[in-house]
């Protein structure tokens, strides 16, 4: 049984796409999807990273339904922030 939502994708480009859901239901991932295998440095066992097993309840496609439109570069919004102090730590406004 398929249990579709949608998702936006952000790779190559940003798109709409229409997805399935892993089964809740399956003993072997519990709804995740897949396994996560923790593996450390074989030496002095630091944690190095984690392996994704995916999981036969869930399928990896995508159906792709539209691409989404960038904004154009005078509507993308940037951090303009005022520090009121200035670069140097001090105020440049008067005192009274």
């Amino acid at each position: 049984m398929l249990r579709l939502r949608f998702r936006v994708l952000y790779c190559p480009r940003r798109a709409l796409a229409l997805i399935d859901t892993p089964a809740p239901d399956c003993p072997t991932c519990q709804g995740t999807g897949g396994i996560a295998h923790d593996y450390g440095h074989p030496e002095t066992g630091e944690y190095e990273g984690t392996d994704w097993e995916f999981c036969p309840c869930s399928t990896t496609w995508a159906l792709t339904l539209l691409p989404l439109p960038r904004l154009p570069r005078f509507l993308r919004r940037r951090k303009q922030y005022v520090d009121p102090w200035g670069p140097d730590g001090y105020s440049s406004e008067p005192p009274f």
